[in-house]
């Protein structure tokens, strides 16, 4: 039995700070373990060497600033994470190892609006399909990392308006997954996790401070503060879309006049080109419409893109982020959105903050919340499963 501060649990919370480090970042070099846990190079040495006889991680040559190093992550047999992402209009699954490795990824359409209980059906297809296609064992799921598009209520598990999901009024989706597949799920909005797909694999590397802006079917943020997303008390942080802009503007659907997302969402914007371009426009199809130099869609697209500016703005006085990541469809437009973004933050923003800022486009496209959602399993699992073997058990709930 460890006793606290023994040498043994000394030890034993070293080895969880490596293993912690390694999960996180999927891969480091035993120099870079070194500066992200504190502890010196002698120590690392060692506690990988335990490590990798133990079968935990996996140490492999490679070179850092033109030197020779030994890059260590976890083992590929370790364990798989799980991330499923409900989109408006699709649905996507992706299996992936502890070492941040994608094994399989499948995309399908459908309507989430429509029914809770059929999305959640979909899913558990989709996800005891990939599992078969990977041949992985499934007492090896750490866990699964699950996006909804809407706030979820931190306290009931709930998502917290209606409004957004008629469908799925009083369903507590981590709650529903969990009891299908058998395994801890972590729940969270889809912003948010496109902004941990970007901050992990994407746009978003190498900074610890940032917001993702996603625009679809409505407009969110997800914030990254100090490298941890923030939720707020209520998890509904990042809301962005509904900043008023003219309190005389459209009524929005949160009750409210002029939003940012009555100027900006694609129910808003595609009206506005159906008169000349017929009502089978997508938001897809007008960026790819902009970019062959429709006038038209370019005008729609540079107006969006103020206003996107205006928001964002605001999130510059207030929270002073280093990088600001365009997430969605809109983001294939590149510098016809990017553009007028910035200029609007040049003529909204504190000078300091405008100055300090980058706006870049997604790098993930629409894999952004998928790969959030592995990282977000990846991120709660515990470092104790991983030292003593320890994965929860899957109940054969789907097949």
């Amino acid at each position: 039995m460890e006793t606290p501060g023994s040498q043994s649990s000394l030890h034993r919370a070293n080895l969880e700070r490596v293993v912690r480090a390694v999960r996180l970042a999927g891969s480091l070099t035993q120099a870079e373990i070194a500066r992200t846990t504190g502890l010196s190079a002698a120590t690392v040495s060692n506690i990988v060497r335990e490590l990798k006889d133990g079968g935990t991680v996996e140490v492999t040559p490679t070179s850092s600033g033109g030197r020779r190093a030994r890059s260590v992550s976890l083992s590929g047999d370790a364990g798989i994470v799980i991330g499923v992402d409900f989109g408006h209009t699709h649905l996507r699954v992706a299996v992936g190892n502890l070492a941040h490795q994608v094994l399989a990824e499948e995309s399908e359409p459908l309507d989430v609006d429509a029914s809770a209980a059929q999305g959640f059906d979909r899913a558990e297809e989709l996800v005891g399909r990939l599992i078969a296609a990977t041949g992985v064992d499934r007492s090896k799921i750490a866990g699964v990392g699950l996006g909804v598009p809407g706030p979820i209520d931190v306290e009931s598990g709930t998502l917290g308006s209606t409004a957004i999901l008629p469908g799925w009024t009083g369903a507590r989706p981590a709650e529903e997954l969990r009891g299908r597949l058998g395994v801890p799920v972590y729940v969270d909005n889809d912003a948010n996790l496109g902004a941990l797909g970007e901050l992990v694999w994407g746009s978003g590397r190498g900074v610890k401070d940032l917001a993702y802006i996603k625009v679809a079917s409505g407009v969110g943020a997800g914030l990254v503060i100090d490298g941890t997303i923030y939720r707020g008390p209520g998890g509904t942080a990042g809301e962005i879309g509904h900043i008023t802009l003219d309190e005389s503007g459209p009524v929005c659907r949160c009750g409210n006049r002029g939003c940012l997302e009555t100027f900006t969402a694609a129910r808003y914007v595609l009206p506005l080109l159906q008169p000349s371009h017929g009502t089978d426009l997508t938001m897809e199809g007008v960026v790819r419409l902009a970019r062959d130099g429709d006038p038209g869609c370019r005008r729609v697209i540079a107006d969006v893109g103020r206003h996107i500016g205006s928001g964002v703005a605001n999130l510059c006085n207030l929270l002073n982020p280093s990088r600001v990541v365009l997430g969605g469809d809109l983001a294939e437009a590149g510098e016809l959105v990017l553009g007028p973004i910035r200029e609007s933050v040049g003529r909204y923003a504190i000078p300091s903050a405008a100055r300090q800022l980058s706006v870049l486009p997604g790098a993930l496209g629409g894999r952004a919340e998928v790969l959030g959602a592995l990282a977000l399993a990846l991120s709660e699992m515990g470092d104790s499963t991983l030292l003593d073997g320890s994965l929860p058990a899957v109940t054969p709930a789907f097949t």
